[in-house]
């Protein structure tokens, strides 16, 4: 095609939302059955650049629309209107091992997407695209308020939903890989909780004494949010990925401080020692160490530590004693965490007691350990370090990227959905608005 006869014209719109937010992708002014690739660009944080990209052919009226038409190959197949998102990955010669994770959440994760003449594969850094734009996807929301948390010897940073408060509460828990993780809960807020994101596995009372948290420690950050003057005290929900599950169980089916309105568990077990501190659980899980395998690519993979389920009263969970509602999100090709046969037992358990009403479980075909929002790059495996281990290693997380990043989607809506629920009632927020940017 000659440049000088034709203009492409790509627009994204919107260009600027939040990351669980869908943009439309729309090429025009190419001739008609016009070979193109469509390319994704962002350079994260850390200095890697992560790259997606897919083949399409124009239609009659020389336009591809990327939410309609069908990619014929590249980091996807098929009409996937944010796979330029979620098939992300480290573009070639990059460091091994990396995983996409967003740390400043008050600056957008930007993207750039480009045309390119022709089905290209490789090399897009060599040439000229045909069009380019920028576009912005954001965690928090306008108004959404940041507010660092040091009270009481927490490491923790509480974000407001924009508007007037008070605002149903959230204690948001990652796992074993500790330090403060704030992009979930800055997304959150942006739907209208104010959340807590908590590092309860390197904040600085354990940095300078050395031990572990207690309990205590969670209860106290169960507080904060309680008592702070644009949180609804009763109204306060606790969400926990991989090892911040086992934390969200105990503090829901035993804590006489934590009154929660509802919790939600993702890829994770309820199998502990119940009376144990958070130091205690990780030791039990290293006494069966023995049971790790490693694969054929050296991923190490940890599902094997809790199985069986054990049938000793004392290290699982009772979940049988809940009094509020639960959501399990699972992935069944999860490699790290035992997540769907701990649901299973815990379902079997809840319908014993009578409590089948207040479980919901969401299990996933094909789908990995990092269930994240939407639209977050899968990535299968990843180096990852724990504090009880003295060298990073790869852990195999597991998924197929597309169905993965499906579970992703779905999950996230119907997390949000639970959520409103027992938290709103009727009295569900609007959605975030990118207005005012």
């Amino acid at each position: 095609m000659d440049r000088s006869q034709c203009r492409v014209k790509l627009s994204v719109q919107p260009s600027r939302g939040l990351v669980d937010e869908k943009f439309i992708v729309l090429v025009q002014n190419t001739p008609p059955g016009f070979p193109l690739t469509i390319h994704s660009l962002h350079k994260c944080e850390d200095g890697h650049s992560w790259e997606a990209f897919a083949h399409y052919t124009t239609n009659a009226t020389g336009s591809v629309n990327v939410s309609e038409d069908t990619s014929l190959g590249g980091t996807y197949s098929g009409v996937e209107q944010m796979g330029l998102l979620w098939s992300l990955r480290p573009v070639p010669g990059s460091k091994p091992d990396l995983r996409l994770r967003k740390v400043n959440v008050q600056t957008p994760l930007v993207v750039t997407i480009s045309v390119y003449q022709g089905h290209q594969t490789e090399g897009f850094m060599d040439q000229v695209p045909l069009a380019s734009t920028v576009v912005e996807r954001w965690y928090m929301a306008p108004g959404v308020r940041r507010v660092p948390i040091t009270e009481g010897g927490l490491t923790a940073t509480l974000f407001l939903p924009s508007g007037l408060g008070p605002f149903p509460g959230l204690l948001d828990l990652w796992g074993g890989g500790g330090k403060l993780v704030e992009y979930r809960a800055a997304l959150l807020a942006s739907h209208g909780f104010a959340s807590l994101a908590l590092d309860y596995i390197t904040p600085k009372i354990t940095i300078e004494t050395g031990k572990m948290v207690d309990n205590d420690y969670f209860e106290t950050a169960y507080r904060v949010l309680e008592q702070h003057p644009e949180v609804l005290g009763s109204r306060i929900a606790m969400l926990g990925l991989s090892f911040g599950t086992s934390i969200t169980l105990r503090m829901a089916v035993y804590s006489k401080v934590m009154k929660l309105r509802c919790a939600v568990c993702i890829s994770g077990s309820h199998v502990q020692p119940i009376h144990g501190s958070v130091e205690q659980i990780l030791s039990f899980f290293n006494q069966n160490s023995d049971r790790t395998r490693v694969n054929e690519e050296n991923h190490l993979i940890w599902r094997d530590l809790l199985l069986p389920i054990p049938t000793d009263p004392a290290l699982k969970v009772d979940v049988g004693r809940l009094q509020c509602p639960l959501l399990l999100v699972v992935g069944e090709d999860d490699q790290n965490w035992p997540a769907c046969e701990s649901a299973m037992d815990m379902k079997d358990v809840m319908e014993g007691a009578g409590k089948s009403h207040l479980l919901t479980v969401l299990s996933y075909p094909n789908t990995g350990h990092l269930i994240e929002p939407p639209y977050s790059p899968h990535v299968r495996a990843s180096a990852f370090r724990t504090v009880n281990l003295r060298q990073k290693v790869v852990a195999l997380w597991g998924g197929e990227t597309g169905a993965h990043s499906h579970a992703q989607e779905d999950a996230w809506r119907k997390t949000l959905d639970f959520l409103r629920e027992n938290l709103y009632g009727s009295a569900n927020p609007g959605p975030a608005s990118f207005s005012r940017l």
